[in-house]
């Protein structure tokens, strides 16, 4: 045990020190927090530290992904655009051709994540490898993780051969129906999460100021794109979770690209726009039962407020405490899920076609635990299940 706690010392006396900027993905002073836990020895910490080290390894053999990879040409002609289909459309089985597709709530067609056609696979791998090795180099301080971090973002943002186009115009399309929809906005948050891990390579040999500065750069054309957009208008109305989402990709963005205002401005929209509309007297979330799988989506969208709820805390906006008429709160929300997690779970009353997985509430209940102080969430959480990460991201003490 001594000497995994000395090679732990070592591996951390060499970390990353902190980013340039914050990591809007977890509270202010977080992963500062998790690095003083592993050197007094926290073996929780030192399990996720391991774990993460492990998965950043695995992130080492990858080839970085590009939009340009796909067999087929977006409507616009140029593959450098970011292209989809509708997960929850199917061929038409009254239309000789299929056309246009049907909606099957919540059964997904494989052809959405065929990746010749799609890009919805090859995004989700850019922000999952970029946050772990970014995570990974901050914590242990290893070059070749944020080297290889910062091929990703190259290829994927910056290079000219292969470089995304910062828009979404053909996200989620419908065959037969339409080339794009606002809802393919959806996907773009495993981009916005990679955009924001960026900030962990700050003094990295690999990724210099001036790649920061460029990468900011395509972040905001982004940015832009999304609040000017008619998809990103379709979408910043969606009263359900893709309005949730669109807030957190856009007040991220915001905050990444220095215009704190414009995030701030989201922010403080939040109770009135979303929790007034979405969650009603006693926590029911009222748009999300009525999905084919209500307690996933209504986890869904818990993760977002969760997620809004944090990056106030950088905008210093509390979204945590804030109460619109009737108590409609994020607090309530979490709270009526909880009697249908753990080990005395009740059955959920609504319908869930797909596996009833009371993990997804993990990072909010984590988060909850930490705001509120109430033990209740800490032992809600120890029944569901921690989330590998968790206590590198949201250290409870």
């Amino acid at each position: 045990m001594r000497v995994c706690l000395l090679l732990l010392g070592a591996v951390l006396a060499s970390a990353a020190e902190r980013p340039a900027r914050p990591y809007y993905a977890v509270a202010p002073g977080a992963l500062e927090k998790a690095k003083a836990a592993l050197k007094a020895g926290d073996a929780e910490t030192a399990a996720a530290l391991k774990r993460l080290v492990s998965d950043a390894d695995k992130a080492l053999l990858l080839a970085p992904p590009s939009v340009t990879e796909k067999k087929k040409v977006p409507p616009s002609g140029d593959k450098h655009d970011y292209m989809s289909m509708a997960p929850y459309f199917w061929p038409n089985p009254a239309t000789a051709d299929g056309l246009p597709y049907v909606r099957k709530d919540g059964k997904v067609n494989p052809e959405a994540h065929a990746p010749e056609n799609n890009d919805t696979v090859r995004i989700r791998e850019l922000g999952s490898a970029v946050e772990t090795l970014a995570l990974a180099y901050h914590f242990t301080g290893k070059p070749e993780y944020a080297a290889q971090a910062a091929r990703f973002l190259r290829v994927w943002c910056l290079d000219e051969a292969t470089r995304m186009t910062p828009r979404f115009a053909y996200a989620q399309a419908v065959l037969g129906a339409n080339d794009g929809r606002g809802t393919g906005i959806l996907e773009a948050r495993s981009l916005v999460e990679a955009l924001d891990a960026a900030s962990l390579l700050s003094g990295s040999a690999a990724w210099s100021a001036t790649d920061q500065q460029a990468l900011d750069r395509w972040a905001e054309q982004f940015l832009d794109w999304l609040l000017t957009s008619k998809p990103g208008k379709d979408e910043a109305a969606a009263k359900n979770n893709h309005g949730t989402w669109f807030d957190v990709q856009a007040a991220k963005l915001a905050l990444i690209v220095g215009r704190k205002a414009v995030a701030q401005d989201i922010l403080r929209a939040v109770p009135a726009r979303r929790l007034s509309v979405q969650v009603d007297p006693s926590g029911k979330q009222p748009l999300e039962i009525t999905r084919t799988a209500s307690f996933s989506y209504s986890c869904f969208n818990l993760e977002a407020h969760a997620q809004l709820a944090t990056l106030g805390e950088h905008a210093d906006v509390d979204l945590w405490r804030a109460s619109v008429r009737d108590g409609r709160t994020l607090r309530a929300a979490l709270d009526y899920l909880l009697p249908f997690c753990g080990k005395a779970a009740q059955p959920w009353p609504y319908e869930q076609i797909r596996d009833q997985k009371a993990a997804e509430l993990a990072p909010l209940l984590r988060r909850a635990a930490q705001v509120y102080a109430d033990p209740k969430y800490e032992q809600a959480l120890a029944e569901v299940g921690a989330g590998k990460r968790l206590p590198l991201l949201h250290p409870l003490r």
